[in-house]
């Protein structure tokens, strides 16, 4: 326990509130979350998987209602609705407590309050952030002990401070028409009711680590961003950073786990996973960029991950794991996931329970969004400095899409203030597996639109102070496009492994090792810069050409429809980023 006063005046506000029959600290020791996981076996709220080839490892199934985010009820609730801005959902925040207030009253009688201080980041950087998750579910409390660094050594790095993240969740009756997570940045606190979902429930995810945290950034000058961290290791042992922020489907774990070519690996190049999902960044005390990875854990999504597309997440996932609403192979008590391998079980169980025969069934065995929650320590290539208190230097950050035409395989900003726009501008095309619409344009701003806690506008303002005080000091900004598709709708790119062939063009860049040709996007790599060896059957100079291809006609229909995405900011929008969107247009109109 803790003798901090601001910690328990809230903790006992809380308990009056939810009115528990027991109340439980997390103390983060091994004996008390076994006991907490036997419990959670015995009721049912996992299933024990097979103890020889899954040591450690345990399935959950969710609410067939509560499968994913639910982003039409995350509210953003600040006293002033611009500051909210029209990325997000607004409540004022005393409309939304006493709306939510109710919910809470009395729905833990029968249950136990488990308290759980965490720490965002390794304990005791000065990067890092603490809150706390009072929570009703087993299940929340086992994926924050994977996903962050729960227990007493949290609250001895508190002392007595006030600086936490105060987080309530209950399961309450996963009633999805009272489901609601809710966002108080400006009291530092955070509430979800009615669901069992880890994205809508694992407080210190999306909702501490870009939400509350981007506006924590912008008000002490440093950015929470989505994104993944990697390092890329030379022949010589030398190790560059990258930070990448991709939308969803575009493969950022995947980047962040990358094994090299076969060519890159006989050299001796190696890739390093910090994180695959968020990045927090600070100005070190050399004026350069660094980031840390807030998270200890991977909440990642399951379905398509096999021994091609991410061997090293795979391997990950053998070893106390968390799988959430895949199918169960009952003849081993195993469990498969539709792109794991062509040979699905035929007795077994899907992610909602029922008989499932995945060679005759026209059903999914797991559910699209179903996911595994895995230590980052168990990752093969995780890196040595993943958890070092002061981060490591970032030397670029990439900004990707899933674009079938306009986007070339990968060119470079102009300056930081031009990435900046880069960012702003990120959008990927819908394909047919997600919707009717195929090719509609979905514009997601540095992949945050769903995660930023306050006005975007102001957001990308934000951006352009840390350039302003980064100055020269700042990473070369790219954006990436794995994605281009020729007439017959085939990538055009290879893809996976390949992309490290970009990495090392971006990284050359970075240390003016290669020069690149000018254009009226940016700059684009001259043909012979990028490394082709091994795969010249797949890759001719002629094909690289097309990669790299900017045709104006298709831009311009581009800068409309930024137009149109920028509007809702109004005044809020930097001047910057519109001087930037009318050079675009003039130098494609030239």
């Amino acid at each position: 326990m803790t003798n901090n006063k601001y910690v328990l005046n809230w903790i006992n506000e809380m308990t009056e509130l939810l009115e528990p029959k027991g109340v439980m600290w997390i103390t983060g020791e091994e004996n008390q979350l076994e006991s907490l996981k036997a419990e959670a076996i015995k009721t049912g709220e996992l299933i024990l998987l097979n103890q020889e080839l899954l040591p450690g490892c345990t399935l959950h199934r969710s609410a067939v209602n509560d499968v994913a985010r639910v982003e039409d009820r995350t509210f953003i609730c600040t006293s002033e609705k611009d500051e909210a801005g029209p990325n997000n959902n607004w409540m004022a925040p005393q409309k939304m407590y006493s709306m939510l207030t109710p919910l809470f009253n009395g729905v833990m009688k029968d249950r136990t309050m488990y308290v759980i201080p965490y720490s965002m980041g390794p304990v005791g950087s000065k990067y890092s952030r603490i809150g706390f998750e009072i929570t009703d579910s087993i299940y929340v409390v086992l994926n924050m002990a994977i996903m962050t660094r729960v227990g007493d050594v949290v609250l001895k790095a508190l002392g007595d401070s006030k600086d936490f993240v105060k987080g309530l969740h209950s399961t309450a009756e996963l009633d999805d028409k009272n489901r609601y997570i809710a966002h108080f940045p400006e009291d530092d606190t955070i509430w979800s009711v009615n669901s069992g979902y880890g994205g809508n429930v694992l407080l210190g995810k999306k909702c501490f680590a870009l939400r509350i945290a981007s506006y924590l950034g912008r008000k002490e000058g440093w950015m929470a961003e989505h994104m993944l961290i990697l390092g890329v290791e030379n022949p010589e042992g030398e190790v560059k950073y990258i930070a990448a922020a991709f939308p969803s489907a575009c493969g950022k774990t995947n980047l962040a786990m990358l094994v090299p070519p076969e060519v890159y690996r006989k050299k001796g190049y190696k890739i390093w996973t910090v994180g695959d999902d968020i990045a927090w960044m600070n100005i070190g005390e050399d004026g350069r960029l660094y980031a840390i990875n807030p998270e200890a854990g991977f909440f990642g999504v399951v379905p398509g991950t096999n021994e091609k597309s991410n061997p090293n997440a795979l391997e990950t996932t053998k070893k106390d794991t968390i799988f959430t609403n895949v199918a169960l192979n009952l003849d081993d008590n195993t469990v498969w996931w539709e792109g794991l391998n062509d040979n699905p079980p035929e007795n077994a169980e899907d992610w909602k329970g029922n008989h499932w025969n995945g060679k005759k069934s026209s059903e999914r065995g797991a559910h699209p969004n179903s996911r595994f929650t895995a230590a980052a320590k168990n990752c093969p290539c995780i890196s040595p400095n993943w958890e070092d208190p002061k981060g490591v230097p970032i030397s670029a950050i990439l900004f990707g899409g899933r674009r079938a035409k306009t986007a070339p395989l990968v060119y470079e900003s102009r300056d930081w203030q031009h990435g900046t726009f880069l960012g702003a501008t990120m959008a990927s095309e819908t394909t047919a597996a997600r919707t009717g619409d195929v090719g509609v344009i979905r514009r997601d701003p540095m992949a945050m639109l769903p995660f930023c806690g306050y006005n975007m506008g102001d957001y990308f303002g934000h951006w352009l102070e840390m350039g302003d005080k980064l100055k020269d000091k700042a990473p070369k900004i790219f954006h990436v496009n794995w994605f281009r598709v020729d007439e017959n709708g085939k990538y055009m790119w290879p893809g996976f492994g390949d992309n490290m062939r970009v990495l090392d063009w971006i990284l050359n860049r970075c240390e003016n090792k290669v020069d690149a040709d000018e254009i009226s996007i940016g700059y684009v790599p001259k043909v012979e810069d990028i490394n082709t060896e091994g795969i010249e059957d797949k890759v001719s100079p002629e094909l690289l050409r097309e990669l790299l291809e900017v045709k104006p006609e298709e831009w311009l229909a581009d800068v409309e429809n930024i137009k149109e995405f920028f509007e809702p900011f109004g005044d809020r929008l930097p001047k910057e980023i519109s001087y930037e969107l009318e050079k675009l247009e003039e130098n494609l109109k030239n």
